[in-house]
């Protein structure tokens, strides 16, 4: 499955940063992970660091998937507004999945500095409404955050101008959010995870999953075998192959990144993630080396080659969209790609395991426009099932809630 289209900035600017070799010999191991993206690595690491044998194969080189083309914004909101996840699972859940989020960033900081050079810095993150007629729903939006503790302020339309020279109706400026290099961290993580007797495997393509209690065995293409206690599909949007239930719709997103532009030049941009209300939205934040990466441009293509034709015209437009919003950076991309991604209809992921399979095999489906977030999550929750332990977000993030 072709996951991107043009050049992704990440894997330009780090190169493949270790060889791993293909899986050439029959294996056994407590953990088997299928996926070397930035999911992946995050389950692995979490795993080892828990003294749990760990395989992980990916059938590219590592990150060269969807994490290629992530644009990394860390941020404790969900595309789905917690006034509205309230209506569909009640506040005290829709509770829980912010605030596991909010922790989730925390965490991802504490992670990157173990590990270093990962272009990690925290941030803020402005939501502002692209509207008039959103203003109305991100003020329930925001007396429900800051009801549940989430530190945010309430920007009018003279305030987002003033503050951040952005014209809009209104805005919410969280205090939690965060950026990173997700090609780079997945790499070091998964040099973790060998230095820890981990294994990584890459350029591996599973083709057969046998889940028959008390353990699974996996067949390569190769006809390798790994045998396991438990498996964990953590190979992104490719997942979904091994389902027959249609659990969420691919789309695409466009993105591009300048050269590095002058500190005084990105003012607030800097140190402020900024997105807005309109579906599709577009995004942006800044690089450590000062760099303004943007997104958005979503569409429902799904198809490899119809999305290599759009990528230019689609940078053109986001361009267009920033030049608009701050006429005063002059903008010119130096890199532009787009990447497939998946939409849940509730905007939550699924982890755990599926009747289709069984206890054995679980599933890190890190949806939507916080899958790094959910990642740092489902690692957690993952291992707690793997252990026996309840976590408290199983339930939310499992397939029941589709049935």
């Amino acid at each position: 499955m072709d996951l991107k289209s043009g050049y992704p900035f990440w894997a330009v600017k780090n190169g493949l940063m270790a060889a791993f070799p293909p899986l050439q010999t029959d294996i056994k191991c407590d953990v088997a992970v299928i996926g070397g993206g930035i999911t992946g690595a995050l389950i692995a690491d979490e795993l080892t660091s828990h003294h749990f044998d760990v395989v992980v194969i990916e059938q590219r080189d590592v990150g060269w998937g969807s994490t290629a083309a992530s644009t990394a914004l860390l941020q404790y909101e969900i595309d789905t507004h917690l006034v509205d996840l309230t209506k569909r699972y009640g506040e005290e859940a829709a509770v829980l999945a912010y605030r596991g989020c909010a922790t989730a960033i925390t965490e991802l900081h504490d992670l990157a500095a173990e590990v270093c050079d990962v272009d990690f810095a925290m941030q803020q993150s402005l939501y502002y409404a692209s509207r008039w007629r959103d203003k109305s729903s991100l003020r329930d939006e925001f007396v429900l955050r800051t009801k549940h503790g989430f530190k945010a302020d309430w920007l009018d339309a003279d305030a987002v101008k003033d503050r951040y020279a952005v014209a809009a109706p209104c805005a919410i400026l969280t205090h939690l959010a965060a950026r990173i290099d997700p090609y780079r961290m997945a790499y070091r993580l998964l040099a973790r995870v060998v230095h820890r007797g981990g294994q990584v495997y890459d350029r591996t393509e599973v083709k057969s999953i046998d889940a028959t209690p008390p353990g699974v065995t996996l067949h390569t293409t190769d006809d390798m075998k790994i045998r396991c206690r438990h498996v964990v599909m953590a190979a992104g949007y490719a997942n979904q192959k091994w389902l027959k239930q249609p659990v969420a719709k691919n789309r695409s997103s466009y993105s591009f990144i300048t050269d590095p532009i002058e500190e005084s030049a990105l003012g607030a941009l800097a140190s402020t993630m900024v997105w807005e209300s309109a579906r599709p939205y577009l995004y942006m934040r800044s690089t450590g080396d000062g760099r303004l990466l943007v997104g958005g441009e979503d569409d429902n293509v799904d198809i490899p080659a119809r999305r290599d034709r759009r990528v230019e015209k689609k940078a053109n437009k986001l361009t267009a969209q920033v030049g608009r919003l701050f006429p005063h950076l002059a903008l010119q991309p130096a890199f532009s790609w787009g990447g497939t991604f998946a939409e849940t209809a509730d905007g939550l992921p699924f982890f755990g395991p599926h009747s289709e399979y069984g206890p054995s095999v679980l599933f890190a489906m890190a949806y939507g426009g916080n899958g790094i977030t959910y990642s740092m999550i489902g690692a957690d929750l993952l291992r707690a099932g793997i252990e026996g332990r309840i976590h408290p977000l199983a339930e939310l993030f499992s397939f029941k809630r589709i049935g």
